[in-house]
């Protein structure tokens, strides 16, 4: 393989200085009076050695990489996916690569994430964050533009788009509720401005529907399926029977649960009760199981425009600043 060619090499081969290769190069040669055989030389000499200066030599002038970086808790998470694939397309119609880390919801990875990133070079963040303060991006980064969405810091520095959690959760959770004796919650980190929300949510709906707030049938951990699981587990066995109602924080819990009662022969038993379930989250294999299930739907696609207008909007005026909410659909399917 070939010897990648520097400004230098490209130099010595037109037999001109660096200064004048890197003048014709940068569209300067009139301006600085370089004759047009010295051009046609240097440019001979690009295209026949098929020259391209690296993305770093070009951010050395330009102060730019024309790069991104996302910062995601869980690339299996098919929201967080559909965000990354929405987000990596308009970068790419905007000139921009997104360089995407995942932090498995690990603070610790979630630092070393970023500070790659900026030894990287990026003109921008997009972090969807697991920390529970926006301390160490204060202290951390200085120059690059930052903007957190899904979850909120509750950062009077950075721009924070979200969805509306809160809302959903309480007008799907009211009428899951309705003439039920007991609505079990399973849900997530409640440190996670989302998991706070949800379980808001669920809280007001289920209190002023004159149902009683039951502490026992709340579970919190993580959005593990496996969690899904364990926490299905512990609200059966409390019970000895299946819940009347449940509701899941995110579509990765609901698949522990729905596992769960493969497992112990109780999906029949589900759906014959029938046990009532929603779920944050919404995905088209919904519509083909027995059970019933409804669920709230993110607007991942807005999310992400959102998101890169906001940066886009940062990157031109440093102290631009956004406070948004999404609404979020709900889809019945009990009806």
């Amino acid at each position: 393989m070939s010897k990648k060619l520097k400004l230098a090499d490209i130099a010595q081969l037109a037999e001109v200085s660096k200064s004048t290769v890197s003048f014709v190069l940068n569209g300067h040669a009139e301006k600085h009076r370089i004759n047009k055989e010295t051009v046609a030389r240097v440019l001979r000499v690009v295209e026949e050695h098929n020259y391209s200066p690296s993305v770093y030599a070009r951010a050395l002038k330009s102060k730019k990489t024309q790069t991104f970086g996302l910062v995601l808790p869980d690339l299996t998470n098919m929201g967080f996916a559909t965000i990354a694939k929405a987000l990596e397309q308009l970068c790419l119609n905007a000139g921009y690569q997104l360089l995407i880390a995942s932090t498995d919801d690990d603070p610790s990875q979630e630092q070393k994430a970023v500070a790659n990133l900026i030894e990287r070079q990026v003109d921008g963040m997009m972090v969807a964050s697991c920390l529970d303060s926006d301390d160490y991006y204060q202290s951390h980064i200085k120059e690059i533009p930052v903007v957190f969405f899904d979850r909120e810091l509750e950062s009077e520095r950075y721009s924070e788009i979200t969805t509306d959690a809160y809302d959903s959760t309480k007008t799907i959770v009211s009428s899951l509720v309705k003439d039920v004796s007991e609505c079990a919650f399973i849900g997530g980190q409640l440190s996670l401005s989302p998991s706070r929300e949800r379980y808001q949510g669920f809280v007001d709906a289920v209190q002023e529907n004159a149902l009683s707030l039951q502490p026992e049938l709340v579970f919190n951990q993580d959005y593990q399926p496996q969690s899904g699981y364990e926490m299905m587990q512990r609200c059966v066995e409390h019970l000895g029977r299946l819940p009347a109602a449940l509701f899941t924080g995110s579509y990765s819990l609901l698949e522990g649960v729905l596992r769960y009662l493969n497992e112990q022969n109780l999906m029949a038993t589900a759906a014959q009760q029938p046990m009532r379930i929603a779920t944050f989250d919404n995905y088209s294999v919904l519509d083909c199981l027995p059970l019933k299930i409804d669920s709230i739907e993110q607007d991942c696609q807005q999310l992400a425009v959102k998101t890169f207008d906001c940066l886009q909007k940062t990157l031109s005026n440093k102290d631009y600043k956004s406070k948004m909410s999404i609404p979020a659909h709900i889809h019945n399917r009990r009806r």
